[in-house]
């Protein structure tokens, strides 16, 4: 594993979330409700190709995405900013598609949807929350979304990642490096806005395993950065939560 000089087995991972989508767009409708196959907007991919000029700089060893639409178009436009002779093939890794969702109940107009919705994060921590009734469980999500990065962690040959993901998966993944082994990450969820095409960096102490076996354990995790968004990076007139951005049709 390369190493950070005078550290030991430091790396870095760009935590993406996809650009805007429309999900009441036509694309939805004709599947039935099925969240998986929209696509960016034209506005998600500018948001992505500003992504993708801003970590020009940075060159990726290996690059992710959840496999859906939205998560393939992104990385595909920040990689379309990488040398063509120094930028990675995009992976796949459908354990990072985001929580699965369930059934609104009694739900009425978009209004009581949004309200439903606005504070779904701060109850992830309870026993039993699930993402809405019947849907996944926080703590299963939490599972494969940390055992994706824990499995990635222990793969030799990277030094920096580029990830692009989903909103509630970003927030599983920040919530546990922010508190790891001093407490759940769940309980940290709420706190992690995550806004479309938003850039998280993550840095990964590694270090032998202390009971002598081969390989590597994580020795402490350092967020550098959170939900940065080059297309405004002072946020001037995002002044909704993303899920708020979501159910007013507000293009973010």
């Amino acid at each position: 594993m390369t190493a950070t000089p005078g550290l030991t087995g430091r790396r870095r991972i760009y935590l993406m979330r996809h650009g805007h989508v429309d999900y009441f767009g036509p694309e939805i409708a004709a599947a039935g409700g099925d969240t998986k196959v929209v696509p960016l907007t034209s506005r998600g991919q500018e948001q992505a190709i500003a992504a993708g000029r801003a970590l020009s700089q940075v060159r990726f060893d290996r690059a992710i995405s959840s496999g859906v639409p939205r998560t393939r178009e992104t990385a595909g436009f920040v990689l379309a900013e990488q040398p063509a002779d120094a930028c990675p093939q995009l992976e796949t890794e459908g354990e990072l598609v985001e929580i699965h969702g369930g059934r609104f109940a009694n739900v009425k107009s978009r209004a009581e949807l949004a309200a439903q919705m606005a504070f779904h994060f701060s109850y992830a921590s309870d026993p039993g929350a699930r993402m809405l009734e019947d849907g996944e469980l926080f703590t299963e999500a939490e599972r494969r979304a940390v055992g994706v990065i824990r499995r990635l962690l222990a793969e030799p040959g990277w030094q920096t990642m580029l990830i692009a993901a989903h909103e509630g998966i970003n927030r599983l993944i920040l919530g546990w490096a922010a508190l790891g082994a001093r407490g759940s990450g769940l309980a940290a969820v709420h706190a992690f806005e995550q806004d479309p095409a938003c850039i998280n960096v993550i840095d990964f102490d590694m270090v032998p395993n202390a009971d002598g076996s081969p390989g590597t354990e994580i020795e402490r995790a350092l967020i550098k950065a959170v939900n940065v968004t080059p297309y405004n990076y002072v946020k001037h007139g995002m002044n909704m939560t993303s899920l708020e951005a979501i159910f007013a049709r507000t293009p973010r």
